[in-house]
């Protein structure tokens, strides 16, 4: 990096370090103020803030780097702004009326104190394996491709670039997450995501500039890049109604990259329950004043949603045709011999970009968006540890801790999350893939927790024991497939090829992770409903106000009142936009 991309990094931290002073000076040492920004912010800060923190690392890197081995397949994921609308429109609702401070509150609300303690735990222990490890990995990705020369030696130990990124990027984004809690975090993020965005765009103006236009990447890359559908077409139906014979249709649905089942059955439930139950995400709308400002900053945050298949997923792509036509030399280290596309070395797709496609001084303004990018989405998670730790257990034992306590609590629970993070970078390493392995643990940590969710607020009839034993059921089966996969990932010794080929392991580390989220849906739907039916049905008093059947007429003429016909325009404007996206990536 030259003299001026150097100075606008720079510029970049002191803008953001005193954006987040002047809101930590605002703030006060109260647990509302601390965990939900006093419940005041307005729709432009909690959409811009719930997009910035889902833009993270996983898109940076990972998301650039599926673009670049597998072109718009993990377009589906991206196109999920439609889930933001159930947010909006669906469980914002209940989320506003009820006042609670995270998701399992709410669960608690709803069903049972276990339900609220079992989701608190699975929370935690998702974002250690996802959010954080990831996020820090994804920074040491970023530093090791910028700046490969970077070493630091302590006693006898040598820290290359990736670790010390890894590290630099905690402490720069602990500094004001510690101390300004949620406002901080929401307003930094509002800015951060100003400036990711205009860093995406010119890098893939930039690279298209480079190829020569859109024209010449469709020309260098495989049609199937660019085909959404494809996996809906088995081999040899290709323009024909004709069956294949069975064990062909059977291969082909349970191996192919991405295969379309899996999409249907289990992205969907992923995306669901991340965008409508995660704390991770929903906590920034709980931050709102009313129903008004959360529903239309969820809007607001699905408009941005439609921007990463063209910011991330496209930059990827336009790697791989630099790579293939030789226009850029340095981009050739992420394909072989033979043109292939090489995993491991497409995961610093968008990093090598930055650095081999961009002119002085742009280069500056996007990795000032990398380094947004991958603080906001750290800053997020932080966040969003402590107060599930401060609020879901610590007050729960301590309910007489005073305000500023809480707010100690959670700083020293953020600090204690980090370094469980680090020690899971090893596994990430070892793993296929950043995103592969993200949505792989999403999937099996999600189904039980949408189960108990999404069916609780139309089902008045489950209960308590119910969602507990749905979620202790969902949550081992998840369990389980992690530990049977940690090992492959790690390459420990003895499990360097894997699980001997048939045996029940084998197996098990073998099936398709969409499928087996799948399985992991339907045992704890199974589980939520039969157990409920088997025993007494909750009270009326508990669930009053949480679910449609016991929501009261002043409440619903509250909700009505609360949007009007903009509002449906612009979801329906998403919707049509999601709809053309699919229509035009279909080979």
């Amino acid at each position: 990096m030259a003299f001026w991309d150097w100075l606008i990094v720079a510029l970049y931290f002191v803008g953001l370090l005193s954006l987040a002073w002047w809101v930590i000076r605002r703030g006060k040492e109260t647990a509302d103020d601390y965990f939900l920004a006093g419940r005041n912010l307005g729709w432009f800060i909690v959409g811009a803030s719930i997009f910035a923190s889902n833009i993270g690392s996983e898109h940076l890197v990972g998301l650039a780097g599926s673009g670049a081995t597998s072109g718009v397949a993990m377009a589906h994921y991206e196109l999920h702004a439609w889930c933001l609308l159930v947010l909006g429109w669906v469980f914002i609702p209940f989320y506003m009326r009820s006042r609670v401070f995270t998701m399992p509150e709410f669960l608690e609300k709803r069903y049972s104190p276990a339900a609220r303690w079992i989701l608190s735990l699975i929370s935690l222990v998702a974002y250690v394996l996802t959010k954080i490890a990831v996020g820090i990995f994804a920074g040491g990705v970023v530093f090791s491709t910028l700046m490969p020369e970077l070493r630091l030696t302590i006693g006898p130990t040598m820290l290359d670039s990736f670790w010390i990124g890894s590290v630099l990027v905690i402490v720069l984004t602990g500094i004001y997450t510690v101390l300004g809690g949620l406002r901080a975090v929401a307003y930094t993020e509002a800015a951060q995501t100003l400036i990711l965005i205009l860093g995406s765009v010119l890098l893939t103006l930039f690279g298209l500039a480079k190829l020569g236009g859109w024209s010449e990447l469709r020309a260098a890359l495989d049609p199937d890049m660019f085909n959404l559908w494809k996996p809906l077409i088995p081999p040899g139906m290709e323009g024909t109604w004709e069956p294949v014979k069975a064990s062909d249709r059977i291969a082909w649905y349970f191996n192919w990259n991405y295969p379309w089942l899996g999409m249907v059955l289990c992205s969907p439930v992923i995306g669901l329950w991340y965008w409508c139950t995660d704390q991770y995400i929903v906590q920034r709308a709980l931050g709102a004043p009313n129903e008004r400002e959360a529903r239309r900053g969820a809007i607001f945050a699905a408009y941005l949603k439609l921007l990463p298949v063209f910011i991330f997923i496209i930059p990827g792509m336009i790697s791989v045709a630099l790579a293939k036509t030789g226009r850029v030399p340095e981009l050739t280290v992420m394909v072989d011999g033979n043109g292939e596309v090489i995993p491991h070395a497409a995961q610093a797709a968008f990093p090598l970009m930055v650095k081999h496609v961009l002119p002085v001084g742009v280069r500056g303004i996007v990795v000032a968006g990398l380094l947004a990018a991958l603080m906001s989405s750290l800053a997020g998670v932080f966040n969003a540890c402590s107060t599930l730790f401060t609020i879901d257990f610590y007050q729960k034992f301590r309910p007489q801790a005073s305000q500023q306590r809480l707010v100690w609590v959670g700083r020293v629970a953020t600090t204690i999350m980090v370094i469980i993070g680090l020690l899971w970078i090893p596994v990430i390493r070892g793993g296929k893939g950043l995103y592969d392995y993200l949505q792989g643990v999403q999937g099996y940590l999600a189904p039980p927790i949408f189960a108990v969710f999404f069916l609780g607020v139309f089902l008045k009839r489950l209960n308590g024991k119910a969602c507990l034993a749905a979620l202790i059921v969902g949550f081992a089966l998840g369990l389980f497939r992690l530990f049977v996969d940690t090992p492959v990932a790690l390459k420990l010794p003895g499990f360097e090829n894997g699980y001997p080929e048939g045996s029940f392991f084998w197996i098990v580390n073998n099936i398709y992770f969409q499928y087996y989220s799948a399985l992991i849906f339907i045992v704890s739907i199974l589980v939520l409903v039969s157990v409920s039916y088997l025993t007494a049905p909750p009270s009326e008093d508990q669930i009053r106000d949480l679910t449609y059947a016991t929501v009261t007429p002043e409440q619903r003429r509250a909700s009505r009142l609360s949007w009007n016909k903009w509002d449906v325009i612009h979801s329906g404007v998403v919707l049509g936009a999601i709809t053309l996206a699919y229509l035009y990536f279909r080979g």
